[in-house]
């Protein structure tokens, strides 16, 4: 039996918690704040409450297998799981709208023809069969296994089975995620559906290699799922997991550095003094962190992945509004930018500055009465900006509620009050660098969106959560911390899961 230091109460670190108490090892969670949950938090205020993260869960698998391989009550008897129906409303540019069934092969090509015109639905179903063909290629390698010390094989390898277009007495295959719109789908409101699953994880499709389009198909395929209470539910199920496997929880116990001795991790250095002894420690945390944890030591593994682009952020509003939600309202609607070019300029531009055209907006309209008090509804809009710190985000809230009302009508008229959750909320919460948010990774693109390896070159010293391999997202946080615990209990020869 070991002792392990685990660095951090995000989800990954509370999934691989989990697992490494259920195979006998004495594990202990030091976290700087003072609760659980990572990204993962909750507001509440006068009956209404949000979620301030994640709001769906995409492959609720992922957590149902961390429930059943570390006790004996399921994920459905710890949280209410509700499949999303429709999964999106989507608002064009051009005013048209169209709603996508939740997990409907048929039903999501008939929603296409009917709402944006014959022929529609056939070219994204040619899309998802090609998109299912590179999930099929890169979802073991880049999802179940540990990073390959040979990670080349993935950056250069374009796993994607672009179309073949002749331009200019030229034979080209999209290589981006823009070029799959353009030269595949031929129809800008199928581009921007395609492009919002990328910018929704703060990625620029120009760039983004086309490998991303197992994006889209990891919702067509599996479903999108919210927790009855809000995602805060999830993270409060895995922690009373962890509690029910004795893991240890010490919160606002600040580390202030890894400790090693004879060249391997040997336990952690709190803000008091103390020094928590561990045979190994699992570091939950951002990369910036870890660098000061480490005294600046070159902890990725021998898979050294090349640095990754700048990390996007979120900016969140959070609305009470007086009234109901009216009945058959959609859970979730992209209202999309009317100027894409001019979104993702003012995004990812290097002359980016403060002002921003209209933007791509999420609007979440749950219409769980766990959310607010009677005949009164709980809305929350969703935009992605720059990390960056120190930034003024009151016009550009504004604008989000002016973009909504495309989606709410009236409602300005309905809000009693509106608070605004920035990218240095984030940082406060997760401790990561003007409130970045990680991506998952992703194939191809010279492995830009490949993140560091599990292990480290400090021996007993493992990382885990989205700044990781497999990277951001609930479910690459679920199987990072399998993927550690694998590592750990079965030592460097662990393959992953069969």
């Amino acid at each position: 039996m070991a002792r392990i230091a685990v660095i951090g109460a995000g989800m990954g670190a509370l999934a691989a918690a989990a697992r490494l108490a259920v195979a006998g090892h004495r594990v202990a969670v030091y976290e700087r704040t003072d609760t659980y949950g990572g990204a993962l938090h909750r507001f509440e205020r006068e009956g209404f409450s949000f979620d301030t993260g994640p709001a769906l869960l995409p492959l609720p698998a992922v957590y149902r297998d961390l429930f059943v391989k570390t006790g004996k009550e399921p994920l459905e008897a710890c949280v209410e799981l509700v499949q999303v129906d429709p999964s999106a409303r989507h608002v064009f540019a051009d005013g048209t709208e169209v709603s996508l069934p939740n997990a409907s092969r048929a039903g999501v090509l008939a929603a296409l023809d009917e709402g944006l015109g014959a022929d529609a639905g056939k070219r994204w179903g040619d899309f998802l069969v090609r998109a299912r063909e590179a999930w099929d290629r890169t979802r073991r390698p880049l999802l179940e296994e540990p990073l390959w010390p040979n990670w080349q094989v993935l950056a250069e390898r374009e796993p994607y089975p672009s179309v073949p277009h002749k331009r200019l007495l030229r034979t080209r295959r999209a290589g981006t995620l823009a070029e799959i719109g353009a030269w595949e789908l031929r129809d800008p409101r199928l581009a921007a559906l395609l492009e919002s699953h990328a910018l929704a994880h703060g990625l620029d499709p120009r760039v983004t290699p086309a490998s991303a389009a197992v994006l889209p198909y990891l919702e067509h395929a599996f479903g999108t799922w919210y927790v009855r209470g809000g995602l805060h539910e999830l993270a409060r199920a895995v922690y009373e997991r962890c509690l029910a496997r004795r893991v240890e929880f010490h919160f606002g116990a600040d580390v202030t550095g890894v400790v090693e001795k004879d060249g391997r991790a040997s336990g952690v250095e709190l803000a008091d003094g103390t020094v928590a002894e561990a045979d190994f420690v699992v570091a939950g945390v951002a990369p910036g962190a870890l660098a000061r944890l480490t005294a600046g030591t070159v902890v990725r593994g021998d898979g050294e992945v090349p640095p990754q682009p700048a990390a996007a952020s979120r900016l969140t509003l959070l609305l009470a509004l007086r009234g109901a939600r009216p009945e058959g309202t959609a859970h979730r609607t992209l209202v999309h930018a009317q100027d894409r070019e001019a979104e993702l300029d003012a995004l990812f531009g290097t002359a980016a500055g403060d002002s921003r055209p209209a933007p791509t907006v999420t609007v979440l309209r749950p219409g769980d009465p766990r959310t607010a008090p009677a005949d009164h509804e709980a809305v929350t809009l969703t935009t992605v900006v720059p990390a960056r710190p120190g930034r003024a985000h009151d016009a550009l809230a504004d604008l989000m509620i002016t973009v909504a009302e495309r989606a709410v009508p009236g409602l300005r008229d309905r809000l009693l009050w509106h608070e605004v959750r920035t990218p240095a909320d984030i940082a406060d919460q997760t401790g990561a660098e003007g409130g970045a948010v990680p991506v998952p990774a992703l194939a191809a693109g010279d492995g830009r969106l490949l993140h560091p390896s599990n292990t480290t070159r400090v021996p007993g010293l493992f990382t885990v959560g989205g700044w990781a391999h497999p990277g951001g997202g609930l479910p690459h946080a679920g199987m990072s911390g399998a993927l550690v615990a694998g590592l750990i209990v079965e030592g460097p020869e662990f393959r992953g899961s069969q």
